[in-house]
């Protein structure tokens, strides 16, 4: 009968220890079948604010955002949402099938709201729907989570500018906020905590901005 050679203990040692610390050896060694996907929302809408939006997203969360007039030079900056949304995100796109040969259209008579257009890319894969209004449930979802998002994002946008520039206006912004915040309009409000933590310790902003951005750290800051 033929016989195997038996592994070495050194290397049956080493995966001992591997396992033992909770590491999976596989892990240490690159998989080549595996590519990562990117979800990619954009909304053209002239007049509106921003009148051209764009979110792209990966399946860790880490993405860019960037709104501007349609007549401005493209602007993305990083974004990182929380594990929460970014699971129920990528979790719709699935159940919309990552939108292969989908039509959300709803293909009613119904005012111009901006064309929309959904993109999911896993490696030469890309899939793609444009529509201007939907009566998917799902899809709708989809678009108000990544709606909310772009609504933080321009929330920051404005905060910035007038902590550099209109500081006396802070508070009417802030107030905003948390109107928003009453009617669940915004998605992962924690990214907004960096911004109001200067307010907060910023000497020259007044006091009722400082307040309104501490209420608002409170409401929205992750529990330990």
């Amino acid at each position: 009968m033929p016989t195997h050679p038996r592994p070495s203990p050194v290397l049956v040692s080493c995966f001992g220890l591997l396992l033992a610390a909770g590491v999976c050896p596989a892990a240490l060694y690159p998989q080549t079948g595996a590519t990562s996907a990117k979800l990619t929302y954009t909304r053209v809408f002239k007049g509106s604010t921003p009148e051209y939006l764009a979110i792209s997203l990966g399946s860790n969360g880490a993405g860019t955002y960037e709104g501007h007039r349609l007549d401005e030079a493209q602007s993305p900056r990083p974004i990182q949402l929380t594990a929460r949304s970014t699971e129920r995100i990528f979790a719709l796109v699935a159940r919309l099938r990552h939108f292969q040969s989908l039509d959300l259209e709803s293909h009613r008579k119904v005012a111009n709201m901006g064309q929309k257009t959904f993109t999911y890319q896993q490696g030469e894969d890309v899939n793609r729907a444009v529509f201007n209004y939907t009566e998917n449930p799902d899809a709708r979802e989809l678009v108000n989570i990544l709606e909310g998002v772009a609504a933080v994002e321009e929330h920051i946008s404005v905060l910035e500018f007038e902590m550099k520039y209109d500081h006396l206006r802070l508070s009417e912004e802030l107030l905003r906020i948390e109107v928003e915040l009453n009617n669940k309009a915004l998605a992962d409000p924690e990214l907004l905590v960096p911004t109001l933590e200067k307010i907060v310790h910023g000497p020259r902003f007044l006091h009722l901005a400082q307040n309104r951005a501490k209420e608002i750290i409170d409401r929205v800051r992750p529990g330990p």
